[in-house]
């Protein structure tokens, strides 16, 4: 049965719909409210927090910590500066992604480890030899994500901390309510925001003074419904949606290299052996099978399928989590994974992953869609990632 995070005593007094899920055996709201309107308008237009901290945490440390890191990682984190956050995956034996987080660099040997999934028995197998400590800290850290438009000015209100300067995938050390916080300057919404990093047992002090602080801000919790629209406008992939770890994997079909997933930037094959490596040079010579694209849906196509029944064109209010095919000239050519109707940018919008030789962009591809419970197809066109990419979310100094 799940638990509550942190903040639930807040959380709980603030989910008017009682719409609640699990996440790693924590509720979790959905959605605060009876619909993720004013949620998500949050994300985009003022500020909204959002309790994350079911992500699994780990703190890595000791006198083997960088040399353990890179072991497993697909950077190499020896190019990684104090302070400084990356983003990354981590793969099996055979190159194919296990699951994806963040690492901090907190000192010199420390390290904080952030993922999807529970991981610590695997990385203390690919610890062996080695002179460091992997400590599962998921029930001691609590964690906040602070997005939106207003977000760092209200940090600014909030913390004791330099956080007009901190740039893009960085952090910095302060104070919330007298409460030692690590904020990092990331997210999961493709906007301006942050990360707060507190101790379990003070968390609500934190959350108190968020949320007092940020009156003034137009702040608003925010649930997974609204977070999961945004993170579809950022391009951001979420783990047993748009890929599969491959230790659940069932078929190979399921599992994923790096390059498959727009993770070639993340995987630097000249560093030291890490695991994987061998099969990622193969890879690299034979080329990806498959890439992760965007699609940007026709809508008059979408219009006229409901039009010759009658009826209104209807998209759900909430982004869909599962796969349908998609075509090219007749002949399936991937998948779309995530699909949402997007408010910002008024257009129909999905993750895909297809085959390599269907990938470029502006190519027109059909992608399923059911209308009355029947097939049809309409036209998707391949365009970059991100969808949604504001100026605002890397600029310093932030105002």
């Amino acid at each position: 049965m799940p638990v509550g995070t942190a903040f639930h005593e807040r959380t709980l007094a603030l989910c008017e719909s009682l719409n609640y899920r699990e996440w790693s055996g924590y509720y979790t709201v959905s959605v605060y409210e009876m619909h993720h309107e004013h949620e998500y308008n949050a994300i985009r237009n003022s500020a909204a927090l959002i309790d994350i901290s079911p992500l699994f945490k780990y703190r890595v440390s000791g006198r083997d910590a960088t040399r353990f890191v890179n072991r497993v990682i697909t950077r190499d984190i020896r190019k990684v500066a104090v302070g400084q956050v990356i983003y990354c995956c981590w793969c099996d034996p055979d190159g194919k992604v296990i699951d994806d987080g963040t690492i901090t660099r907190i000192a010199e040997n420390e390290y904080r480890w952030t993922a999807a999934d529970p991981s610590l028995r695997w990385l203390r197998q690919n610890a062996l030899g080695l002179d460091v400590a992997i400590e599962d800290v998921s029930e001691t850290v609590a964690s906040l994500a602070l997005q939106g438009p207003t977000s760092g000015r209200l940090l600014m209100a909030a913390a004791e901390a330099d956080i007009a300067n901190l740039k893009y995938f960085r952090m910095t050390q302060g104070k919330i309510a007298g409460v030692p916080v690590d904020i990092s300057r990331t997210g999961y919404t493709g906007d301006l925001g942050f990360e707060i990093w507190m101790p379990w047992k003070d968390a609500v002090k934190v959350w108190d003074e968020l949320v007092a602080k940020g009156k003034a801000f137009d702040i608003h919790p925010a649930g997974m419904l609204a977070l999961d629209i945004a993170r579809i406008e950022a391009g951001l992939i979420m783990i047993e949606v748009d890929y599969t770890s491959s230790k659940k994997a069932l078929i190979d079909s399921q599992k994923y290299s790096p390059a498959e997933l727009s993770f070639a930037k993340m995987v630097d094959l000249k560093k030291d052996n890490f695991v994987g490596r061998e099969a990622l040079l193969r890879e690299e010579v034979t080329g990806a099978p498959r890439a992760l694209v965007g699609l940007e849906i026709d809508w008059t196509d979408v219009e006229e399928r409901y039009e010759k029944l009658g009826l209104a064109p209807q998209v759900p209010s909430t982004a869909s989590r599962t796969a349908v095919p998609v075509y090219r000239n007749g002949k399936q050519a991937g998948k779309a994974t995530s699909t949402t109707w997007s408010p910002t940018l008024k257009k129909m919008i999905a993750l895909a992953s297809v085959d390599h030789a269907h990938s470029n962009p502006g190519t027109i591809l059909e992608m399923e869609l059911t209308v009355e419970a029947v097939r049809h197809s309409v036209a998707a066109k391949i365009v970059p990632l991100p969808f949604f990419n504001p100026k605002r979310k890397t600029a310093v100094p932030i105002t």
